[in-house]
């Protein structure tokens, strides 16, 4: 079985300080990769900085014979997201991969919900993600290749009591995820997502003694595949924990069709709307329009 390496390949980790983000640079790293891990050294809910974090984990690197620098930039400003790319360009001349692992938590129910609480999360996991990937975006293009990882959550997914920003924010990484995979594909740079579940600094307290079978370590080989060259997939999110690895997917049913139809109809048809016998999972938005012609046409 020949190895997966990152000879010559650049890597970008955002909030690899700690948890996730740490596992994904020291694996990228004993695989030949040169690494920016960047982590401003916040607490948990973003607030405060710690230089230390970051460089704790590039002295790791480089102790076991790796390159890394680090940077200490927010993700959460067009300034910040622009100098960490700036960072791995001025240490090693390009960037191939980016892995948007940073984030924050701000819980609280709907109704308790603050800007306050709302925007810092918005802008560290979905902003933070535009704003590290732009600047990277244009050397891949420029190139013709790279490769992105975002990391979503299943409380985007699936929702997760007192979660509405960050569920807004990691369900958004998935469709970020799935434009830049159809905007990339000519230019060779391929994104996917994961949805992980791991304990980590964010997730212990919720998680309970069951978080010691979900270790980050975990987590981290399907990162290093995804931004592999070897890659195969394109668009696509998987959930990973504690060994597991799945594909979530979008879903749409064959549905029902009449028309000038009434609300009363889709009353009357709501058990067939919802059938999920015989549904497809489009690519793009053509992969939807598709079946309305088909259906329209009588040919479905």
């Amino acid at each position: 079985m020949t190895d997966l390496t990152f000879d010559g390949k650049v890597a970008i980790v955002t909030g690899a300080g700690g948890g996730l983000g740490k596992s994904h640079a020291l694996d990228l790293a004993r695989r030949g990769a040169r690494v920016v891990v960047n982590d401003l050294g916040g607490s948990l809910d973003g607030s405060g900085e710690n230089a230390s974090a970051a460089q704790l984990v590039v002295d790791e690197i480089v102790a076991a014979g790796g390159e890394a620098v680090a940077n200490h930039d927010s993700v959460s400003t067009p300034e910040g997201g622009k100098a960490i790319v700036d960072t791995a360009v001025e240490a090693f001349g390009t960037v191939d991969i980016v892995i948007n692992n940073a984030g924050i938590l701000r819980d609280k129910t709907f109704h308790n919900m603050t800007p306050e609480l709302l925007e810092p999360v918005i802008s560290v996991h979905l902003l933070g993600a535009f704003y590290v990937t732009q600047p990277a975006w244009l050397i891949m293009r420029e190139k013709g290749y790279g490769r992105i990882v975002n990391t979503s959550s299943n409380s985007g997914l699936l929702g997760n009591f007192g979660q509405s920003n960050y569920g807004a924010a990691k369900l958004g990484l998935v469709g970020f995820t799935r434009v830049l995979a159809n905007e990339g594909k000519s230019k060779g740079i391929k994104a996917n997502a994961i949805a992980p579940v791991a304990k980590t600094r964010m997730t212990e307290d919720l998680l309970g003694t069951f978080g010691d079978q979900l270790q980050a370590s975990e987590v981290t080989p399907t990162v290093t595949y995804l931004a592999h060259e070897d890659c195969p997939v394109n668009g696509e999110v998987y959930s990973v924990a504690g060994g597991v690895v799945a594909r979530y997917f979008i879903g749409l049913t064959p549905g029902w069709y009449k028309e000038n139809h009434s609300a009363e109809e889709v009353r009357d048809n709501f058990e067939q709307i919802r059938d999920e016998a015989g549904y497809i999972v489009p690519e793009d938005p053509s992969g939807e329009l598709q079946k309305l012609l088909a259906t329209l046409s009588g040919n479905s």
